[in-house]
Formats: C-alpha cells, structure tokens, sequence
C-alpha cells in the first residue's frame, strides 16, 4: 500500500465497516446491557462524552441526539479541557458515566482524562470506545466501573486523518446509549453514494477554492466543525476552513466569505430546523458565485439538496450525521490531491502527527 491510498481505502470502505460493526454490536449485546442497563436506569446519571479533536467532535455531534432520546443529561467536554480544567468541567459530584472515544487510544490527554475522573468524582464509570487493541486505554482499562469496546479490524485508520475511526465510534455509542439504529440502511445508502462523491469532490477541487466554510444547525454545528478540521488537516493548512451554524454566520462571520469562498451548508431533518437552513442557502445563493454554494441533505424529494442522501429523510439527525460526514472526507481527500499533498501524509516534517506528541500531563494538586 502506498502512502497516498489510505485515506482513499479508509473512506470506502466505511459501509463494509459499519455493517462489520453491526454484527460485533449484536454478539456483545448481553455484556453491554449487563453494564449499560444499571447505568442508564440512574436518574442521576450524568454522561460526559470524550475525546480529543475529532474525537471530541464525535462527542458534541452526539451529545445534543443523546440527550433527546435519553431525556437526561449528556455533556460533551473535550479531553484537552478536561484534563487542563478538570475541577471545572467536573465540578458536581454527580454519578458520571464517561464515555471515551479513542482511535489510537495512546493519546496523553485520553488517557489523563480517565484517571481525573475516577480522580475528582466519588462514583464514576467508564464506557471506552476505540479502534486500537494494543493502545493503552484499551489494554489498562479494566474492572466492574469500566467497559471497553473495540472497533472492527481497520479502522484503526493508517491514514492521518480520522475516517473509518470515527464514524464506527460514533455509530456505536449512537447504538448502544440511544438505542438501536438501521445500521445496514445507513450502510447501504452510503455505498451507493460514494462513487458520486468521489466524482463531485474531484469536480471541486477542480477550481482551487482557497477557503471552505462549512454550516449546520444544532448537532450539524459538529458536523461543520469536524468537516472543518478534514479539510485544514488534509491540505496542511493550504486551504482555510471554517465553521459555523446558519443562524450564527450572519453575526460577523459571514465576513469571511469572497469570491473565491465554497460553502457546504448541513440541511436538518427536523422540518422547523430545516427552515433556517434553507434560509441560509436563499441568502447566499445571491452573493456566491454558481458551484460555489453546495447544500448536503437526506430528503428523497428536496430540490434544495445538491449533494444527497436520500433515503435517509425520516431519521433524525444525529443517525444520519456519519453519513454526511462522507462528503466532508472527500472534499478534503479531492482538495489534498489537487494541491500536490499526500493525504495519509500531508505533515511528512511532522509538523502534526496522528498521534499527539509533546504533552505533558501535570499532577493534580491536591
């Protein structure tokens, strides 16, 4: 395998991952329920989920979901704030489960969160979803508090970016914290997607954008941001990206935009939420030039949608978010190549690397 094929390989192959996943899910069913069940049944119960970067973007696109369906609690707290403000972001001593997401698992600050929590907090559990079985949070994280679930084999993605990685971890605590989803649905319309992906990204990057704003409302505000990061990840900061929600670009940040500016706007499921969306996309349909406003949807009948799911319209948002994420990673694949870069490596000085290196983790004074 050469070192620009597996970016390309970890973003195919996520609907042959996601059904892989599927079936582990359902093997393990009893050992989750044995540990979940209990849990969940806690009125008191807070759930913090986890992570770093991306990570931790899989946290907030599913903290908002979790919560509705859940009816309680759920906080999404980046480990990179929990472990420099862990007083803070742990300050009642509530009953938490902690839910960990970890590719490598060997990153300093996921591995420090874990410690903190159990550290700061009088009852605490720990649900750890990765994609490595030699990292160290899944190898040291043991006992009755604690369940470890793994990913299917490669999507411990060699790639430097996270693909495969993240939506297997997102669809899994969507899974088994929210209840059951149509897995193979989700799968199948994915696959059937891709290869028009790959065409439309090419076409993009085509025309050298140098900047990509990315939109979405309530937990689509997580799919902007982590679409956000691919892009600036995989072109090594050569292209600049950002995020924002519709209602929230028009507060000063629509100053971003210019002439040469692509922007992908999320469309919601949720009929009202959709309606701010779809205002966004009147409003800039005015000051965009053609080809440079893309709208990315799941409705079977929606004229606004560019880049579509369908299929996928009845299903809340928080299900279809993985599949959305598609057209971000292929974006920034298509972008990276159009530069020059390799996208497994595009850091070859190692400015950034894959895992983080370079931090320290301090003691907690007592």
């Amino acid at each position: 395998m050469t070192e620009d094929l597996w970016t390309a390989r970890e973003i195919a192959q996520q609907p042959d991952v996601w059904r892989a996943l599927a079936g582990s899910l359902g093997a393990d069913q009893g050992r989750i329920d044995a540990f979940l069940a209990p849990l969940l049944a806690r009125n008191d119960l807070r759930i913090v989920l986890t992570g770093a970067g991306t990570s931790a973007f899989a946290g907030q696109i599913l903290a908002p979901g979790l919560t509705r369906a859940l009816r309680r609690r759920v906080d999404a707290v980046a480990t990179t704030d929990l472990v420099s403000n862990p007083r803070e972001h742990l300050a009642e001593d509530y009953p938490t489960l902690l839910v960990s997401f970890a590719r490598s698992g060997d990153s300093p600050e996921s591995l420090a969160a874990v410690q903190l929590a159990d550290e700061v907090l009088t009852d605490c559990w720990h649900l750890i979803l990765t994609c490595n079985p030699d990292g160290r949070l899944y190898r040291t994280t043991s006992g009755s508090r604690s369940l470890a679930l793994l990913m299917p084999e490669g999507t411990n993605d060699r790639g430097f970016a996270m693909t495969s990685s993240v939506t297997s971890m997102m669809l899994a605590a969507l899974t088994v914290l929210g209840g059951r989803h149509d897995i193979a649905l989700l799968a199948d319309v994915a696959a059937a997607a891709l290869p028009d992906l790959a065409k439309r990204a090419r076409e993009l990057a085509e025309d050298h954008a140098d900047r990509f704003v990315y939109l979405g409302s309530g937990l689509l505000t997580g799919v902007a941001r982590e679409s956000a990061l691919k892009l600036l990840e995989l072109t090594a900061g050569g292209v600049v990206s950002y995020f924002d929600s519709p209602l929230g670009f028009r507060h000063g940040p629509k100053s971003v935009l210019t002439a040469t500016t692509v922007v992908v706007v999320y469309l919601s499921n949720d009929p009202y939420t959709r309606r701010y969306d779809l205002d966004i996309v009147h409003e800039l349909r005015s000051a965009l030039p053609d080809g440079q406003l893309i709208t990315v949807g799941c409705r079977d009948d929606a004229e606004e949608e560019t880049w579509s799911f369908p299929g996928l319209g009845h299903l809340p948002d928080v299900a279809v978010a993985p599949v959305l994420l598609l057209a971000a990673q292929h974006i920034a694949l298509a972008t990276s190549r159009a530069l020059g870069l390799s996208p497994d490596n595009p850091f070859p000085a190692r400015e950034v690397n894959r895992v983080v290196e370079g931090v320290t983790i301090h003691a907690l004074d007592q």
